[in-house]
């Protein structure tokens, strides 16, 4: 059992003030030198920019649709215990959620976490309506303790003193504070919502004065105390990982990692940078409004942001954006979110201005006016998503989320995808995650934990396109990673030792030109070993024509198709390749 000094502040509605309380609050209380963590319930970027700007330490989400009961508890008791107090920002009212029960509401976090609740209410035209508000907040869930309000927008002291009346008369809930209505506390917000601090050139500035007008009209001692008094945290199991971001760096080599983060891209969950690191990955800070190529790198990270408010800076950039094209033609892994993914197509087009992005994906992109997905998202990946393991055939279902008022043009009918939308809309409301050479991009955004491990997926692609591409034995060989088991070839992919050739060899090899084994291949594949076992010669293609033709009818076993099937240097190079043939070439 940990005692853990911690509440959470929520609202009776959205819109009533808590993210200002909120961020006031975490100021407030880190200038009385007290060590503040700062949380946020939900998926939500910007919100945690301005919390981890007022408490200078990084704001991580807990999501209940998004992580399960145990690690959503593991990693809020790793965090707590290294704070003096921990705020968790709610988002919505208190009781709103997706689910009918409740089960992924404030509430039921606050119930999970066991956090005493502030409730932050926008008073304006309320008096004696209070009382009925606050009652039944407390009757709907006994179980959650309300252990006080903050009155927001007030409209003077004489309003301030008929609340407390009503309130100390009617309930016994504590007025911790009143706070005036006041055009200082106010964030900036634009067409998705407030604006990100990053952006804001007095962001500083600003969370010290709502720091300041905070601990004037909110009793911080009280504040306090009601977070000392909140009852023990109950551990979890101990076979339960703290979280993924905490279990040591990886002892597979590091590899370089671009991070895209200025004031156009920054949507990035400290837990999942913090799981790309242990995964093996050095994170390298990449800028797209300022650097003029990229930095050595082993593979690039470009998340969300607001590319449209950029758009004449971005491509004036003309430098990077053809760097980073140049660069995923040679093959340099690439994973974008939303943002990202804007960013990486061919124009974008918002109101009346279209501009060049980099023009790596095939695609263009228009602005829209309301949202064209929003929420969150379930996913199943196809054959063709390119993270899994060669060993890995099975289909991965993961959650995410969504929040985009951008849609694709132009897109190219043959355009392969990584995920089958089964809720959300992603790219048509049947796909998401782009596929182009070894780019994933996608509107979904993922979460460590979020039944998946995509920070640790992604690394290890990354590391498996480094080692297939790397010279480290004599005479121009590279090392192909099978099964965690590096496997000497030549350059163009060919084994060194015949002896070497597994089914998993094929998969790992396949994976590495990017492509999806089908029955088929694998008809060809163990047809190749068959010929070259009896005639210790590789089957030339009228060989394989005259089997096929057989075997497949003439429709399909003929040389366009089997081309088709082998579309990097065919069957006779790529298909010998798979089959783990030496490079030398007969013909019976």
């Amino acid at each position: 059992m940990q005692c853990l000094s911690r509440f959470l502040v929520s609202a009776a509605h959205k819109s009533s003030g808590k993210t200002t309380v909120t961020i006031g609050l975490c100021a407030a209380l880190s200038a009385r030198g007290l060590v503040v963590q700062p949380f946020k319930k939900g998926p939500d970027y910007i919100d945690p920019m301005w919390l981890s700007q007022a408490s200078g330490r990084d704001c991580f989400n807990l999501d209940p649709y998004l992580m399960t009961p145990e690690r959503l508890v593991a990693g809020f008791a790793h965090r707590a215990a290294a704070a003096d107090i921990s705020i968790v920002e709610g988002n919505k009212g208190l009781y709103d959620g997706l689910a009918l029960d409740g089960s992924n509401s404030n509430a039921a976090l606050a119930h999970l976490l066991g956090l005493p609740v502030v409730l932050v209410l926008d008073v304006r035209g309320m008096t004696r309506g209070i009382a009925p508000l606050i009652l039944g907040y407390q009757a709907f869930d006994p179980n959650i303790r309300i252990a006080g309000v903050i009155l927001n927008q007030l409209g003077g002291s004489r309003h301030e003193a008929k609340l407390r009346a009503v309130i100390e008369h009617y309930t016994d809930v504590t007025v911790l504070g009143a706070i005036a209505h006041d055009p200082q506390l106010a964030l900036v917000e634009r067409h998705l919502g407030l604006m990100p601090n990053q952006e804001c050139d007095d962001a500083t500035q600003h969370v010290q004065i709502i720091g300041q007008r905070i601990a004037g009209q909110v009793d911080l001692g009280k504040i306090i105390d009601l977070a000392n008094n909140a009852p023990a945290l109950t551990e979890p199991p101990a076979s339960m990982p703290v979280a993924a971001d905490a279990l040591g760096t990886s002892s597979s080599p590091t590899l370089r990692l671009g991070i895209m983060r200025d004031k156009a891209f920054g949507f990035y969950y400290p837990d999942d940078l913090l799981a790309l690191q242990a995964a093996g990955a050095e994170l390298v800070p990449v800028n797209a409004l300022q650097d003029s190529a990229l930095p050595s790198l082993d593979g690039l990270f470009i998340g969300g942001g607001f590319p449209e408010v950029f758009m004449p800076e971005l491509q004036a950039n003309a430098a990077l954006r053809s760097s980073i094209r140049s660069a995923i033609e040679a093959g340099l892994p690439v994973y974008a979110e939303c943002g990202g993914l804007m960013y990486l197509a061919r124009t974008l087009r918002w109101k009346d201005t279209q501009v060049n992005m980099v023009g790596a994906l095939p695609v263009d992109v228009l602005m829209h006016d309301r949202p064209v997905g929003r929420g969150y998202v379930t996913l199943q990946t196809t054959p063709d998503a390119p993270w899994r393991d060669a060993s890995d055939t099975t289909d991965q279902t993961l959650r995410g989320h969504e929040f985009h008022y951008s849609s694709l043009e132009n897109v190219p009918a043959d355009l392969k995808f990584a995920y089958k939308m089964l809720r959300g809309h992603g790219v048509d409301g049947q796909h998401d995650g782009v596929i182009h050479r070894n780019v994933l991009a996608s509107y979904a955004h993922l979460r460590t934990g979020a039944a998946s491990d995509w920070a640790h997926q992604f690394v290890n692609f990354v590391r498996r396109k480094k080692m297939a591409n790397q010279t480290q034995l004599p005479g121009a060989a590279r090392t192909l990673l099978v099964k965690g088991q590096p496997v000497a070839t030549d350059v163009e992919g060919y084994l060194k030792h015949l002896d070497d050739w597994s089914e998993d060899f094929a998969r790992a090899q396949a994976q590495s030109e990017n492509l999806v084994l089908t029955e088929a291949h694998w008809q060809v594949i163990h047809f190749l070993r068959a010929y070259f076992d009896e005639h210790r010669v590789q089957a030339q293609v009228r060989a394989m024509i005259q089997h096929f033709s057989k075997a497949w009818g003439p429709e399909l076993g003929n040389n366009h198709h089997l081309h088709e099937l082998f579309p990097i240097g065919g069957p006779q190079k790529q298909g010998n390749r798979l089959a783990g043939l030496l490079k030398t070439k007969g013909e019976h």
